[in-house]
């Protein structure tokens, strides 16, 4: 099935065409390898392809050996390296000299299959050209034939250029090349030259002789470009002068691993004069050339659609000499502007969810899938009447509407626009045509990835706290940053959870890793953790049931996690660390203090019991919590970044009233100025991150009281006329009787099941809160009494005259609690006086 580059060009047509025209065009410097990677993005682009693939065979081995690569990442084409299968698409083609397709052979790229065609040198096929399509079925005969059309140039061009040295070529090659060539072993020691460089050092029989020896060879920083191509491990190429023909020469540099270093010297004097001889035309045609081949590269590299809008302004605008880019997506009948450079808000906001029919420019290039050039707004108003107003409000003098078809159907419009009239050549409308078929398949795979981003940011918005409670002793501010590339859900989490008695559980973790499986893991790592606190535990014991669940889920499985449990009643602060960053502890005057907690393991790696530090805080403070990824990069390690992140929380307290009474309402603006100092630029994180921001409050002394009461059936007479003495002093009177009745079944609960010594203590805040405190450790539960029961019924009252009530374990017995919200307007006031 292998013919001439002339008669498959003969089968192209439309955008094929144009992309054949873009290839003729392209620089003749352009090295061989260049040209591979421009055949293959053109061949991906025209197929609609998943990615694309060039290989060269390998003489010694026979072996197929990848060398230019396009759409796919280096883990998709890992399996492509090197062909061993003789059945694979490529070594087929090679082999048959013939186009191949085959179905997906569970390579995992999800393509649906491989076209593959020979590149045919002038003794047979030297490598093949392949294609990973992705639409059902094999290619048509049209694209078959223009692949075979490409891949007849790139092998045109490789025959007609030097070809790049990897290793020394074949002595009888060598002699009879017209560049100069080289090999020197680790100790630049010469191994291997042709005649031409014995020319050109001037001097024969070069083997064995030391490079730098020779005065030739110190020309022109030729020793400094040896030493870095030896230095870096790659390939360096760079233009030289040779002293003794005044010659200019294509020097090329390439380290052979293990074995020492390959040079070669081409020629390029005339090619370079013939160059610097074009027109000014000329010259600037090979450069909107070269940017259509960079833009080419950038939109293979860009991951969204402001990504591709981007990439078009910076390489397509300026060559042109626009100044203005709208890249508007079809959806749902109505044409939306994905992107936009040059234009007024209000001018977007016009054209934005317009429907197609109403947009007749637009309906007309996609329709005919045929671009459109207006030269002059009077060349607009004539063939558009109706968009008399959009062409004057536009400002603009001439227009490109570029249609964008991707995978047979036609998806949107790319509008390149200029500020005067102006006339468009054959190679304008070339160029620009072939410009549209690359942004729709970039935009098309771009707008997939908006799609499944917007979806994980919507998952990674329901695993994280809608918003966080302000509760009496604690109020709080938090951010998530998703990592800048990839995907943008992680495992970090933080949380505030409220427990009795107005304490306040603080969470920050982490799942090490970052994507959706972490993003889910974290979930069920912040369900567990709400589910334990409600039980009340320990910092300690919480982790431990933690490190159970993480080990549970696999031994690749780990998490960092800080939890923290504050009372403002005692303003202690208990701390629980699982290889995690530790807390600060910022003082109203700015004073920034470190906790020295101890270090335990991450979760599903440590072997319990968890250290717990107890630390007393300040009336009010800043808590301060956040994970690794807020605190350490790739320039930075975790110690400089704690160090950069103390001070600028101390700065910032130091500036702002954080303390004052709308301090809690600037926490926000504390979290962006940590975020915006110590992640300056977000694109570049590497990590997900969250950041944590709790102000603490001590409870006012006049809000609490308490009593002793005796272990004799007198304690729940005497817990009642506490309640009615201390109800009266805080004006609550309307709650007496409900607070009586608590006080009295969980008093004489205690008298009958349990021990001493009884406390009653009771807390005015959100709430009024009702505490027994006892010296058991059996827990209270509500069963099912019987018609003839006498007892039995004192915790069915309890749970239907309280709005919350429940039990926490202490080291020397239990607190049963209950708790009644109290009217806004007998609150005690935010600010109060606080406890000496």
């Amino acid at each position: 099935m292998a013919a001439d580059s002339a008669g498959h060009a003969g089968h192209a047509d439309g955008p094929e065409a144009v992309r054949l025209a873009l290839l003729t065009s392209a620089d003749e410097d352009m090295t061989g390898v260049d040209a591979l990677t421009l055949a293959v993005q053109q061949a991906t682009a025209a197929l609609g392809g998943l990615g694309g693939l060039a290989h060269r065979r390998d003489p010694a081995t026979g072996l197929l050996r990848l060398v230019a690569v396009c759409g796919l990442t280096s883990k998709t084409a890992e399996p492509w390296v090197t062909v061993r299968d003789e059945n694979a698409g490529p070594a087929r083609a090679v082999r048959e000299a013939a186009y191949v397709w085959q179905a997906e052979g569970g390579t995992g790229t999800g393509a649906a299959g491989t076209a593959s065609v020979p590149l045919t040198g002038p003794d047979g096929p030297v490598g093949a050209l392949s294609v990973l399509t992705v639409g059902p079925g094999e290619p048509d005969r049209g694209r078959q034939a223009f692949l075979h059309s490409v891949a007849a140039w790139a092998a045109h061009r490789l025959a007609t250029l030097p070809e790049p040295v990897t290793g020394p070529p074949p002595p009888g090659i060598l002699l009879d090349m017209g560049d100069g060539f080289l090999a020197v072993d680790e100790d630049w020691r010469i191994t291997v030259a042709n005649r031409e460089a014995e020319r050109l050092l001037g001097v024969d029989h070069l083997a064995g002789r030391v490079l730098w020896g020779l005065p030739a060879s110190r020309t022109g920083g030729l020793e400094g470009h040896c030493r870095r191509a030896v230095a870096e491990g790659t390939a360096v190429d760079h233009d030289l002068r040779w002293p003794t023909d005044q010659r200019l020469y294509r020097v090329r540099l390439a380290p052979v691993k293990g074995s020492g270093m390959a040079i070669s010297f081409a020629d390029v004097t005339d090619r370079r004069l013939l160059a610097a001889g074009n027109t000014a035309e000329e010259r600037r045609s090979a450069e909107r050339t070269a940017r259509m081949g960079e833009l080419t590269v950038a939109l293979a590299e860009a991951v969204t659609s402001r990504d591709v809008v981007r990439a078009v302004a910076r390489h397509v605008l300026p060559p042109f000499g626009a100044d203005g880019l709208v890249v508007e997506a079809l959806d749902g009948g109505r044409v939306r502007v994905v992107d936009s450079v040059g234009y007024s808000e209000e001018f977007l906001r016009r054209l934005d969810e317009v429907p197609l029919a109403a947009n007749t420019v637009v309906a007309d290039v996609l329709g005919t899938r045929a671009p459109r050039f207006i030269e002059s707004p009077g060349e607009f108003v004539r063939l558009y009447p109706d968009q008399r107003s959009l062409a004057v409000t536009s400002a603009k003098g001439a227009w490109a509407f570029l249609p964008l078809v991707a995978s047979g159907r036609a998806t949107g419009c790319c509008v390149v626009t200029f500020a005067r009239p102006r006339s468009f050549s054959a190679e304008d409308r070339t160029l620009l045509t072939a410009l549209s078929g690359l942004v729709a398949q970039a935009l098309e795979r771009a707008r997939l990835y908006d799609a499944e981003s917007a979806r994980t940011r919507g998952l990674q918005r329901g695993l994280l706290p809608r918003e966080l409670p302000s509760l009496a002793g604690v109020s709080a501010a938090a951010r998530y940053l998703p990592a800048g590339r990839g995907d943008e859900v992680g495992g970090d989490w933080y949380d505030v959870i409220p427990l009795s008695a107005d304490r306040v559980a603080l969470v920050v973790g982490d799942v090490m890793g970052h994507g959706i499986t972490e993003a889910a893991t974290m979930g069920r790592l912040r369900t567990a953790v709400r589910t334990l606190a409600d039980l009340e535990l320990d910092p300690d014991e919480l982790l431990t049931h933690l490190n159970e669940l993480v080990g549970e889920l696999g031994h690749d499985y780990y998490a960092t996690c800080l939890y923290a449990v504050f009372d403002p009643v005692t303003r202690s602060c208990s701390f629980a660390l699982a290889g995690h960053p530790p807390p600060l502890v910022v003082h109203p005057d700015g004073t920034v203090h470190t906790p020295d907690l101890p270090v335990n393991p991450p979760l599903g790696a440590a072997e319990p019991p968890f250290d717990v530090l107890e630390l007393t805080l300040p009336e009010e403070c800043l808590l301060v919590l956040c994970t690794d990824g807020l605190v350490e990069s790739p320039t930075r390690d975790v110690d400089q970044g704690l160090a950069l992140l103390r001070q600028t929380v101390a700065s910032a307290v130091a500036r702002a009233p954080y303390f004052s009474a709308d301090g809690a309402e600037r926490l926000d603006e504390l979290c962006d100025l940590v975020v915006s100092t110590l992640i300056p630029d977000r694109e570049q994180t590497t990590d997900d991150a969250a950041l944590l921001v709790a102000r603490t409050r001590c409870t006012p002394a006049q809000d609490i009281a308490s009593c002793s009461l005796p272990e004799d059936p007198r304690a729940a007479g005497q817990a009642r006329e506490y309640v009615r003495r201390q109800l009266a002093v805080w004006g609550l009177d309307d709650l007496a009787m409900t607070t009586e009745l608590l006080v009295s079944e969980l008093v004489g609960n205690v008298v009958r099941h349990a021990k001493g010594p009884i406390r009653l203590r009771l807390m005015r805040s959100r709430s009024l809160i009702c505490e027994v405190y006892d010296g058991s450790l059996t827990t209270p539960r509500i069963r099912r009494a019987g018609h003839t029961d006498e007892g039995g019924r004192g915790l069915h009252l309890v749970a239907a005259v309280s709005d919350r009530w429940g039990t926490r374990f202490l080291g020397d017995g239990k607190c049963i609690w209950a708790e009644q919200d109290i009217p806004v307007a007998d609150r005690p006031r935010p600010g109060s006086a606080r406890t000496p």
